[in-house]
């Protein structure tokens, strides 16, 4: 699904501008208030998991909890999620997300980083069945973690600061064109929800 532009001019300002990429970033989408309800009902309506995936020929365990919601079954690193339903805060952010992005979710991939030791290793989301171009919203709740971009082919790296209650939109190329990743840190940090909507065809 294709990121289309808005109409009124003063949302560019978001937009971030990187070669084969379309970015836009919103740190304050959720007021404090929104971003801290939002944590406290997420981190007790889901049924957070570690699951394992194949990596090198072995199954490791990743370094965060995740679950899985929406419409449609998901699969990644030979790991296959079926859905949980949506919950009331979940349908709530994606409708909200939808809006500014005018792009349509149907599925949410949930991460649980407990510490500065749990981490997102570098990957790309182009699995099949997100399609060529896929549009993915990411939602930031909790402490704030490093996020970075690295172009696979000309090393080029983009770093932000992913804070309480932000919205990080990739659309375009991002996902044929670059790694991303959530780097592990020896600072102490509390915990992090992050909310990646997205749409399974």
């Amino acid at each position: 699904m294709e990121y289309s532009l808005f109409s009124d001019s003063s949302d560019l300002r978001s937009w971030i501008e990187l070669p084969n990429s379309q970015l836009l970033y919103i740190p304050d989408f959720l007021t404090p208030q929104q971003a801290d309800t939002a944590f406290s009902n997420l981190r007790e309506e889901l049924n957070w998991q570690q699951e394992a995936i194949q990596m090198f020929g072995r199954k490791v365990l990743q370094p965060r909890l995740q679950a899985w919601h929406g419409d449609k079954p998901y699969t990644y690193s030979g790991l296959s999620l079926t859905p949980e339903p949506w919950s009331p805060e979940l349908l709530r952010i994606k409708q909200r997300c939808e809006a500014v992005s005018e792009c349509e979710f149907n599925s949410v991939l949930a991460n649980l980083y407990r510490s500065g030791q749990d981490s997102m290793g570098w990957h790309q989301d182009n699995e099949p069945e997100l399609g060529l171009n896929p549009a993915i919203a990411s939602i930031s709740l909790g402490e704030q973690r490093r996020f970075i971009l690295r172009h696979i082919e000309t090393r080029q790296k983009y770093e932000l600061e992913l804070s309480h209650g932000a919205l990080l939109v990739m659309a375009g190329e991002t996902q044929r064109y670059w790694q991303h990743s959530v780097p592990k840190t020896a600072k102490p940090k509390a915990e992090r929800i992050n909310l990646t909507f997205r749409y399974i065809i």
